[in-house]
């Protein structure tokens, strides 16, 4: 066995820099943690006791009152499905769609093609409120109001997503693909045989910042919705809110209750969602 073998590993050393580096992740992680701790708190106080001064953390009792009223007061299994569905159904969509033009504008030529992709990236700094009402109007016209592809079609056309993967695929090295030309390939065997699956770390970060972003999109389903059935977890529960007046226990449950699968699916992928970061040109390449 060699000398390096039986060395031990010596420990990083606590230098100011790295001193500092650690006192700021804490402060971070304090500061995102806080907000969602009293959210917790407060949903577990009875209702009299969340707007007590001086505040405090925990009430005289712990009490599940205000999940049970929010959960009888709505049909949240319902609004649950619907939510879980738009958003898979929309991430898969944004994925296929944003993964086939990026790769057409990172590796085919043609006429219009820098206009186009200037046009696309225009289109990140387009607010989204400001297409509501021509998307609105679009989707009347098709008689997609109150269903779920009029939730899903306006939301799978992400820019930002396109840009990613374009930045991506222009790092994937062209001799993998000239060399399955030659063995007589085509252009879409190529893209679904070695690109996609060299992909995989920046598709699945696509895939998991669209599905956090849709799970918790308010403002177009929303607008797009008025059956109580065919809403998702964000509308419906403001709807029961409002239907109560102000309460905060509840209010505090029914954030809770909306992000507690985003915690779920980010705790399952969080290094999905890390390699994809560094892997695009997020992380500088």
């Amino acid at each position: 066995m060699s000398a390096a073998a039986d060395t031990p590993a010596r420990r990083p050393r606590w230098t100011t820099g790295r001193l500092l580096m650690l006192l700021a992740a804490l402060a971070l992680a304090v500061a995102w943690v806080l907000p969602l701790a009293w959210a917790v708190a407060t949903s577990l106080k009875p209702e009299g006791e969340t707007t007590r001064t001086p505040l405090e953390w925990i009430g005289s009792t712990v009490t599940l009152d205000a999940y049970r009223q929010v959960w009888g007061s709505g049909d949240l299994t319902r609004w649950m499905f619907n939510s879980a569905y738009v958003s898979v159904v929309t991430t898969a969509l944004t994925v296929l769609l944003c993964a086939t033009a990026a790769y057409g504008f990172s590796r085919t030529e043609f006429r219009g093609r820098r206009v186009l992709y200037g046009l696309v990236l225009a289109g990140i700094m387009v607010p989204p409120q400001v297409l509501i009402a021509p998307l609105f109007a679009e989707m009347a016209a098709l008689g997609l109001v109150d269903t779920y592809w009029g939730v899903i079609l306006p939301q799978v056309a992400v820019p930002a997503m396109v840009f990613i993967l374009v930045k991506f695929f222009d790092g994937v090295p062209r001799e993998l693909e000239e060399a399955a030309f030659v063995d007589g390939a085509g252009r879409w065997r190529v893209f679904w045989t070695i690109v996609m699956p060299l992909s995989r770390p920046v598709l699945a970060a696509v895939a998991i910042f669209t599905f956090i972003s849709t799970w918790n999109n308010f403002l177009w389903p929303f607008l797009v919705t008025t059956d109580p059935g065919g809403m998702t977890l964000p509308v419906g529960l403001v709807n029961v809110q409002s239907s109560y007046g102000v309460r905060y226990a509840q209010m505090m449950a029914s954030l809770v209750i909306a992000g507690l699968p985003l915690l779920v699916v980010f705790a399952l992928f969080q290094r999905q969602i890390v390699r994809g970061v560094a892997h695009t040109g997020l992380a500088g390449q």
